[in-house]
């Protein structure tokens, strides 16, 4: 049976239309973490592949949940690389449907470790409008959209229009004159920045953190660098710790992650 997600996602207010149902397997806390969006080709060359990986690593490793629509290719590389516990899927089919098949097992543990999302009832089956539908809401939940690798008449890029009607910042992997056409056009076009440096990129979103130190609330809130006062407020003495334990920095009163 599926389960229904009940509590307003303001991401998804920038849709063309709210979704009237959207149906979840997994942990719904990765909704209120910093998200970015991945998408690309179905058959990506080996360059992509790599960075795709490497990309969605840097920023899983600050915390943040990248979203993807699990389909072969960039998706599920994007997933790959950020790890089941920090991945949202979006799938353009019901619940109980793994589709792709050969995606079946990484499907799967994300629906154990991380979240899988459907507008779609239990039995749907995939068409070609409703990965239309799926890529809006990939779209949507990112706070940006990357792109690693796209054609000029390819789904990713009616992604990128839906990025631009939402207002989303777009980045795209910088590639060869012959390669990639369509995220070159959208660099030649001037609406989208290219990523030259993983690490720098994903720096954006704070350093990367060792594995024992836990992700937790405290963790997620100070990344949005909020002011001190709003940090005591909300966690009190568990500011103190933070700092002593080298996790935080307070400068000028902000708060910043180490």
């Amino acid at each position: 049976m599926n389960m229904t997600v009940t509590e307003h996602i303001s991401a998804l207010d920038a849709m063309k239309k709210y979704p009237p149902a959207l149906f979840y397997k997994g942990d719904l806390s990765l909704l209120k973490r910093p998200k970015v969006s991945i998408v690309g080709t179905r058959r990506p060359m080996n360059y992509t592949r790599e960075f795709t990986y490497t990309l969605a690593k840097a920023l899983a490793q600050r915390g943040v949940c990248v979203v993807s629509g699990a389909a072969m290719g960039v998706d599920g590389i994007a997933h790959e690389g950020a790890g089941a516990e920090n991945t949202i899927a979006v799938v353009a089919n019901g619940l109980d449907i793994r589709y792709p098949a050969v995606h079946n097992a990484l499907i799967s543990s994300i629906e154990e470790k991380g979240l899988v999302l459907s507008q779609f009832n239990e039995g749907f089956r995939t068409t070609g409008w409703s990965f239309v539908v799926r890529n809006e809401l990939v779209v949507a939940l990112g706070d940006i959209l990357i792109v690693t690798e796209a054609d000029l008449d390819s789904g990713s890029m009616r992604s990128v229009e839906f990025a631009l009607k939402m207002g989303k910042e777009i980045f795209v992997l910088p590639h060869r004159l012959d390669g990639s056409r369509g995220t070159n056009a959208l660099l030649q076009e001037g609406k989208a920045t290219a990523i030259t440096d993983v690490e720098k990129f994903a720096s954006r979103f704070g350093t990367a953190v060792e594995q024992t130190v836990e992700k937790d609330d405290f963790f997620y809130f100070c990344q949005c660098m909020p002011t001190f006062d709003q940090t005591v407020e909300k966690f009190g003495d568990r500011v103190y710790e933070a700092e002593l334990e080298g996790i935080i920095t307070i400068h000028n009163g902000i708060v910043r992650l180490q």
